[in-house]
């Protein structure tokens, strides 16, 4: 592929037709979560700010009554609306920002609904709504701060936050690494589309020499320099609706508008082929859109996401590659990844078979790259 659609020694720019290649981020050029490494530094050094009426209904309109009690009663409003939380103390509150990071409170109940689950997740968005109130220096400074401190931590280090053990390092995959500099070497456009915060992700990208333009992620809204409790939107959706942001449906549309130029509803649609990126590589049902989108090869870090592993491993068109996990690869999946009836998610949150482009159903699929 490289060979066939590189130019040796030619620096890429897909507005002027040069191949694209597009990397997801986190567990696809790093091993771990970028922007969970970064939330996790802001709650660690009290950097989360009292949401407006210490509401934090303010925060996401995804949040479910039960997350805005459970972060309220935790949170308390002793703390004037744009002051920092003392987190770092603060155990109780802590703990519940962490439990809604992961999609739940601290008592199990869920802490979002009423999303379409193709374009947004809104777990991921928080984690950017929580840098509100922030310029966006002051969130390139903090996540420096959580990329020096994962970076340094030793390989499989887990850290507390509050009371609960997370992730506590990241590592650069040399394997992708190498891989970058080589697409850029022979002519590649090569860029990150990740579900992370865009200004985390450019911070990350300098390493493999990317300039911020060629780093997307989720956009926080941003007023007078300060970042708000918002996101920009795409594909016809307004800035401040929040509703879609770099996922499943919602990376294909941030591709088209910002690297194609297609606006409006428009951008959530597949383009012609010699209109879409060459390569590809990415490791969870974040990615299945974007992926599939590539013309030329997929490349899929298996992680054992049933969506994207069912598409991966029936390879009807013979372009995608599945490669193990480049440090502490998954265990093999026990059973065959249930494709024919529900590794699918609608919209709506249902499940459901996996249909290839043609419509036929995937059949179950074993887990043979492991």
């Amino acid at each position: 592929m490289i060979a066939e659609k590189g130019t040796c020694g030619v620096d890429g720019d897909a507005a002027k037709g040069a191949p694209l290649a597009l990397f997801d981020w986190d567990n696809t050029v790093v091993k771990n979560d970028i922007g969970s490494a970064t939330a996790y530094w802001m709650i660690k050094n009290d950097k989360i700010l009292q949401p407006e009426g210490a509401d934090w209904a303010t925060t996401s309109r995804f949040l479910t009554p039960d997350a805005i009690v459970a972060l309220g009663a935790a949170c308390g409003t002793e703390v004037a609306p744009g002051l920092p939380l003392p987190t770092a103390s603060d155990l109780d509150c802590a703990d519940e920002i962490v439990a809604v990071l992961d999609d739940e409170t601290t008592s199990g109940k869920p802490a979002f609904a009423g999303y379409d689950h193709r374009r947004t997740k809104p777990a991921y968005a928080w984690a950017v709504q929580l840098m509100g109130g922030h310029t966006v220096d002051e969130v390139t400074e903090y996540a420096r701060a959580a990329r020096t401190e994962n970076l340094a931590a030793p390989e499989g280090a887990e850290q507390t936050v509050g009371t609960t053990e997370v992730d506590g390092y990241v590592r650069y995959y040399p394997q992708i690494a190498d891989l970058v500099k080589v697409l850029r070497t022979n002519g590649f456009d090569v860029r990150i589309i990740s579900a992370s915060a865009e200004p985390v992700v450019r911070v990350w990208s300098e390493e493999l020499g990317l300039t911020p333009e060629r780093a997307m992620g989720v956009r926080p809204f941003v007023e007078n320099g300060v970042l708000t409790r918002h996101l920009e939107g795409c594909g016809g959706v307004a800035d401040g609706e929040d509703s879609v942001i770099p996922y499943i449906d919602g990376k294909r549309c941030q591709v088209n508008e910002v690297v194609f130029g297609v606006n409006g509803p428009a951008a959530f649609d597949q383009l012609p082929a010699d209109r879409r990126q060459v390569f590809a590589a990415g490791d969870s049902v974040t990615d299945v859109t974007f992926l599939g989108d590539a013309t030329g090869a997929r490349l899929v870090i298996n992680r054992n996401n049933a969506e994207l592993m069912c598409n991966a491993y029936d390879n009807s068109d013979d372009r995608w590659l599945v490669n193990p996990m480049f440090l502490d690869p998954k265990d093999r999946a026990e059973e065959p990844y249930p494709c024919s009836t529900k590794a699918y998610t609608a919209a709506d949150g249902g499940k459901g078979a996996v249909h290839r482009v043609d419509g036929s159903v995937i059949e179950d699929q074993e887990d043979s790259v492991y």
